[in-house]
This record gives C-alpha cells, structure tokens and sequence, in this order.
C-alpha cells in the first residue's frame, strides 16, 4: 500500500485510541510488572497492527522511522563509550580511594562530598552513569564506618537526579529536551546550572538534618585509612582528558558549528575506542578472542542497548500522538486553560508567562514523580512545542520549566527516574534494601525544595531577565554556601 494511502487518521477515535496506549503505556512502566522495553514494544506492535489491518492510521512504518530522534540516540550512545574507556583506566577506583581520605573519617563530610561529587559528575557523565560508580561507593564506605547505608545511598540519588538537570547531558530528558527544542549545551549552563547550584547548596544540610541519627552513630575514624587505587592506565587516560575536553569543545560551541550534541559525542567515542585499541596494540599481540577486548567488549557489555531501544520505541509511541493530531489537542487543551486563567485573574504578559511556566514545572514535578520522566518528557515535549507560538513574551522560559520539573520530580519515587531504579538495583544486589515509603517521604521533601527554589528562579527569569536571574542564583548560592561554613 502507498505510502500516502496510510496517512495518519487524526479523527477523535484515533486520538482516543493512541490517548489509551500512552495511558497503559504509562500504568505498566509504573507497575513495572514487565521489563520497560517489553512494553514500549508491545506498545508499538499494537498501534501497528491497528494502523495496517484496520481503518485507523495511527502511525506508518516510515513515519514512525521519522519520530525517531538520532540525536538523542547517538549521544546517549557516543557517551555510554567513552564512560566505558574511562572506567578502563581506572580513575574511577583512583577517585574513590581519594574521595575516601579526604574524608578524613568524618562520615558528614563523607556525605557532602558524595552528594557534591555525584551532583558535578551527574551534570558531565549523566546521572544513571555516575550513580553506577558512585552506589558501590556509598555503601562500601556506608558499612566501613557502621553507617546505615541508606543515609548515603539516598542523597547520592538526590545528588544525581538534581546535578543532572544541570546540563544537556546529565539526565536524558534534558537530552530530549535539549534535541526537541533546538537548545544548546551552553544554553542549558546559562539557564538551568544557576538554580541547580542553590538546590546542591541546599540539599547537603538537608540530607545531614534528616540523617543526623545515622551520621551521629557512625563509627568516626573508620575510613581514613583507606587505600588509595593507583590510576590504572596512565597513558590512556591522559588520551580520554584530550578527548573529553574535545568533546566538551563541541558542546559549548555549537552555535558557531551548527553540530547537534550527538556529533561531537559521536567522534568522542570512536576517537577513544581507536585510542584505547591502538595503545593496546602496542604492547599485546592478541588472539582473535582477546581482541574482543575494545570495541566489541563495549559494545556487548557497556552499551546500555535496553535504553537505547526503550528510547526508540517511545519517540514512536510518541510520533503516534503527533500524527494522529492528539498533541495538538493537548495543546489547545492546556493553551485555553491559561489563557482562562489569564482572563480570570487578570493577568498581564509576565504574570501569564509565569503562570504558564509554573502549570509546566510543578504538573512534570508531580506527574514525573509518579511516573518515569523519560516517557513523560516524551510526550510533553510536543505539547510545549506546540504551546509556545500561543503565549506572550519570551514564552522558550516553558522548556526550561519543562526540563527542571521532569528532572527535579524524577526524585519523588523510586520509579520517577532512571538513576533511581539502578541505584536501588546495585544496592539490592549489595544487600541493602530502601523501602518505597522511606525513598519518598526523602525524595518528597527535596522535591519539594527543589521546585521551590525553581519557582523563584523562573519568576526572577520572567520579570528581570536571564542574565540578573543567572547573577541572583549564583549570588544565593555564594550566601548559602558561606553560611552554612559559618554553622558548621
């Protein structure tokens, strides 16, 4: 059948069908009684079936091959390779040695450094990569000082999933956030970095008042003994930090390049996997076996292909909604509940942008919570896309809304955010065990902060302006630092 013979129906039946697979789509990620990929899968595999053996055209195959977004793909890929000729270097055991002395056995500054060098990790390595490394950390470190482990386990978390919305990279729905709305990496630093630096601010003497007992019966001391890892391959590493800072170079200027996110990522990853086999070369003759050793090990074994594939399932489901006209319904939807709140309370411009951005950031806060983020950001990136042209101002402030409310409410739940449920899995696997209601009575009360600090943020971006927003969340974050030393 021609392709124009299948162009997607995008009457109230087919809108209300895709409307009810995005809602089972949804219910089963949270009831996580199937693995993610299975359900996005079967997912896709009914909106097929319906769109060719019945008169509802949901989505085509090659309009679906056009809701998959490369960019998203590429660069979660190209950075899942590079993390892994990292790891093969060894820094990652080197910082950990490192990361235990400057301790000092003092298990509050233990905490602080973790959330702080969780937090700065998540925002260049990506969170679910960071809490990988940092997990077996706190609670190696946790039981070593007779520490519960869940006091450092939960504000490694928290660290993660709040440091990650930091930066294009950090978290995969600032990735597709990022790649949806055409927004930079340097964007991002200018935007959302500031708010974030409160947020970590606030959240050490958060997680010390809330695990005071558990800090205060530690066994002080315990650590500061701990060896030191030397760096394993020296010469590697040294081509990773020219490598990585070349990547670094291709995100900050995209705006003279024109190259998305995923393309320096790209060249990272193939210039370290031939960096790592070269430098192997040179002192192995290997067997055809042990030559599974670079490309094909990291790609059998450090890829996250799940992931990869999760992702690609959903921009379909997601492609579904668009065709069929649902996300433009969902649009006009939310677009006429602001502009009756506008009428209502008789708002001006800025006080309807900020009440639009609020509605954004606090309705992904929740809902994010509840459910994973990525399928939500998924799904609301085509609806904000569509609500911006509707609204007054410099109404590109609702991306930002959107990003910080996905990544911040990720932290409600357990199941709000991919860093989340690996954590809790390496932790399970090392025997430790974080209840649903202790994750969330936690994680609600960062949330909250979080979007809090948010709220201000956006109102100083809405009525002052990026820049002095950028100045007062760098300025509050310099008060907040300086007295919290001046209370310690």
């Amino acid at each position: 059948m021609p392709e124009h013979a299948l162009a997607s129906t995008t009457d109230p039946i087919s809108q209300s069908i895709v409307a009810i697979v995005l809602i089972a789509l949804f219910a089963l990620l949270t009831l996580e009684k199937a693995h993610r990929v299975l359900v996005a899968l079967g997912a896709v595999s009914l909106l097929w079936a319906i769109t060719y053996l019945t008169p509802y055209h949901l989505i085509s195959f090659e309009a679906a091959a056009r809701a998959l977004d490369l960019n998203v793909l590429l660069l979660l890929a190209g950075m899942m390779a590079v993390v892994a000729v990292l790891k093969a270097t060894g820094v990652f055991d080197w910082a950990v040695g490192r990361l235990v002395l400057r301790a000092g056995g003092r298990p509050d500054r233990m905490l602080a450094l973790l959330v702080w060098g969780t937090g700065i990790a998540s925002a260049f390595l990506d969170n679910v990569t960071t809490v990988i490394f940092a997990a077996p950390i706190a609670v190696g470190t946790a039981r070593q000082m007779g520490l519960a482990p869940r006091a450092l386990i939960l504000p490694v978390i928290m660290a993660a999933n709040i440091g990650g919305a930091a930066t294009l990279i950090g978290d995969p729905p600032n990735i597709m956030v990022g790649s949806g709305a055409g927004l930079s990496f340097v964007a991002f630093l200018e935007n959302v970095a500031a708010p974030v630096l409160v947020m970590m601010v606030l959240l050490v003497p958060l997680c010390r008042r809330w695990f005071a007992a558990d800090l205060a019966s530690a066994q002080a001391g315990a650590v500061a003994a701990a060896p030191s890892r030397p760096i394993a391959d020296p010469l590697l590493l040294r081509w990773m930090l020219a490598i990585s800072a070349g990547i670094l170079l291709g995100f900050l200027t995209h705006g003279v390049t024109g190259m998305p996110a995923a393309i320096p990522a790209t060249i990272g990853a193939a210039a370290a996997l031939i960096a790592q086999d070269m430098l192997y070369l040179r002192t192995h003759r290997p067997s055809a076996e042990e030559r599974r050793h670079g490309i094909l090990g990291v790609l059998e074994h450090e890829i996250e292909w799940p992931t990869l594939v999760f992702f690609a399932f959903l921009f379909i489901v997601v492609g579904a909604a668009v065709e069929t006209g649902l996300i433009g319904s969902l649009a006009r939807t939310l677009e006429g509940g602001i502009l009756a709140g506008r009428d209502s309370l008789g708002l001006d411009t800025e006080a309807t942008l900020f009440f639009a951005a609020l509605l954004v950031l606090w309705t992904a806060g929740v809902l994010s919570a509840l459910i994973d983020n990525i399928p939500f950001v998924a799904v609301s990136i085509p609806i904000v896309h569509d609500l911006i042209p509707a609204l007054p101002g410099e109404a590109t402030v609702l991306w930002w809304a959107l990003a910080l409310g996905a990544c911040l409410g990720g932290n409600g739940t357990p199941i709000g955010a991919s860093a989340n449920v690996t954590t809790l899995d390496l932790a399970a696997r090392a025997g430790v065990s974080v209840t649903f209601g202790a994750f969330t009575r936690f994680g609600a009360t960062v949330v909250l902060m979080s979007l809090l600090v948010a709220t201000a943020w956006l109102a100083a971006w809405i009525w002052l302006g990026p820049m002095p927003a950028l100045a007062g969340s760098l300025a509050v974050a310099a008060l907040l630092a300086a007295g919290a030393r001046a209370l310690r």
